[in-house]
């Protein structure tokens, strides 16, 4: 539990809610139950939406230590220290929310910077797709995330659980509310925490564990700016950590009363609420000769007449790589539904940093609401083609994809076409993958597989790799987890085992395959230069670290 008093609480909550814009939680004022989620819902949809290469960028804002750590990356998933100033080395973009619950697909829940965070790759890895819970027994355990067996009456049929460290539940307990609210309409694939309804949409364990973390571990000072940070990015908000209160009114000890705000401010002021004065809106990383578009989402209350949208130069003089596709926006698009859906275009003529300002004015505004545009243009990459190596941790429903990485090349994600055969039938699907490795689990039983990787840079996709065929219906009685343990010496390892281990993979924790050994027995001594390593076998559900001196 993180160490606040209530005089603290009461201090932060204050600070967030002085940073609300005026009106943006208007019409969520006097609602109760599935009426008051959908009203919230409507409250946060219209923002901005990112890429998922221009994630890295925004983490930069939002998943960042203050000074004096400010050089260190804010990772909710590990204690290992990783610096901003060597990128994203060890690191995943990590939706904590599992996207394959929604079945993967790349709509705007993919790249919300409200459920998605930078993580250690190995406890993203153990993670998985697995639900929130408490932990009886660990498989994995790095001292901040717990994976194992869940408490009685938890995991919704899961076999494993994920439970965070004590200090951040409330911050997970949180974007998991702001998660089926957002996004209550989706169809669910995997229900282990879900219900397919507008309200509660949570199943009544998941609801009653999350709002104990939520009461344990309340609102600190880290969400309330990363809130802020998101805010200025995303154009949307996450309402629980403005009002920590309204978790009670939809799954706690309110549900079924009214909820009050405590005064809407400004009611009838004309009013934009996204995107927030002085919004930063970063376009990220473009190909010379390419372009790239983000959709400003403009909403608004009481807007009386057209609004004025104008490009103007920042001193840069390279406003005329940004463009935008209308000059005036109608006053009744920004104030009904979800608002005005504003194309801008970076278009860069020559390489470099480049930045200008936007500027929203009239109908009926007070003020003039200004917005940062930054992008940054780089030569056309050249991508290598990858080789895929042998398929790992084969079980006769999952298995994890391999493959090299060229060294030297600078990419955003590997994409991972997985294909399936089935009495004459083939189908295909892709994944990204930030690692060189992918995990498929929840596979069907009985069929071939194949995969091959490319990797992607600026827009630029590599040839396909050579394709590997996986044969996971033959797979049997590959069910048990055996004890492994492996302690570190001086260039040594030496494995502690109760039974063989199969396909065992020793990385480095970039993700680098340093040693592939068919099969491990106990007292097993493996020679290795100096420093960290991650290992995983066939016999495992998470891999074990190891230090060698």
């Amino acid at each position: 539990m993180k160490l606040f008093t209530c005089m603290v609480c009461v201090v932060c909550a204050l600070a967030a809610y002085a940073d609300i814009p005026p009106g943006y939680y208007n019409n969520i004022d006097g609602k109760a139950e599935k009426e008051l989620k959908t009203a919230v819902c409507n409250a946060i949809t219209a923002h901005t939406q990112l890429s998922y290469s221009q994630l890295w960028i925004a983490f930069k804002s939002t998943d960042v230590y203050p000074v004096p750590k400010n050089d260190q990356w804010w990772d909710m998933y590990s204690h290992d220290i990783f610096y901003v100033s060597n990128g994203s080395l060890g690191l995943n973009r990590e939706h904590s929310f599992p996207k394959s619950w929604w079945g993967g697909a790349e709509n705007s829940a993919y790249t919300d910077l409200n459920h998605l965070y930078p993580s250690e790759s190995n406890a993203n890895m153990a993670k998985n797709n697995y639900p929130l819970g408490k932990v009886a027994s660990t498989t994995f355990d790095n001292g901040c995330s717990k994976v194992g067996y869940p408490v009685n009456g938890q995991g919704g049929g899961a076999k494993y659980v994920f439970e965070p460290a004590d200090e951040y539940k409330g911050d997970f307990a949180r974007t998991y509310f702001y998660m089926v609210t957002m996004y209550q309409n989706l169809t669910w694939k995997y229900t282990y925490m879900l219900d397919q309804n507008l309200y509660p949409t949570l199943k009544p364990w998941a609801y009653e564990m999350l709002i104990e973390w939520h009461r344990a571990d309340p609102v600190d000072q880290k969400e309330i700016d990363r809130n802020e940070a998101v805010y200025t990015r995303q154009g949307n908000r996450n309402p629980f950590i403005d009002f920590p209160e309204l978790a009670e009114y939809l799954w706690g000890n309110k549900a079924g009363l009214i909820f009050h705000i405590g005064g809407t401010p400004n009611l009838g002021d004309a009013v934009l609420l996204t995107p927030s004065e002085g919004s930063e809106l970063n376009f990220g990383e473009v190909a010379i000769g390419r372009s790239t578009t983000l959709n400003i989402h403009v909403k608004g209350e009481n807007i009386s007449s057209p609004v004025t949208v104008k490009i103007t130069d920042d001193g840069s003089k390279t406003a005329s790589y940004f463009t935008s596709a209308v000059t005036s926006i109608p006053a009744m698009s920004i104030n009904t539904g979800n608002g005005y859906s504003l194309p801008i275009k970076y278009a860069p003529k020559k390489m470099g940093r480049h930045s200008c300002k936007i500027t929203l004015s009239g109908g009926g505004l007070s003020t003039t609401y200004t917005c940062n545009l930054s992008g940054e243009c780089l030569a056309t990459p050249t991508l290598s083609t990858l080789r895929a190596t042998e398929a790992s941790d084969i079980t006769s429903d999952s298995f994890t994809a391999n493959w090299e990485i060229p060294a030297g090349e600078t990419i955003d994600y590997y994409i991972v076409t997985l294909t399936s055969e089935h009495n004459g039938t083939q189908t295909s699907s892709q994944t990204i993958s930030d690692d060189n490795f992918c995990q498929f689990n929840n596979l069907p039983t009985g069929y071939k597989y194949s995969y091959y990787v490319q990797s992607h840079r600026l827009g630029y996709v590599s040839q396909p790799s050579n394709v590997i065929t996986v044969d996971s219906g033959s797979v049997t009685g590959v069910t048990a987890d055996y004890n492994l343990s492996a302690i570190g010496g001086d260039g040594e390892v030496i494995f502690y085992t109760t039974a063989p281990h199969y396909n065992c993979r020793i990385f480095t924790p970039q993700g680098i395959l340093v040693k592939s050994i068919t099969q491990i027995e106990n007292y097993q001594i493996v020679q290795l230069p100096p420093g960290i390593y991650i290992i995983t076998t066939q016999n495992m559900h998470s891999p074990i670290k190891v230090v060698v001196r």
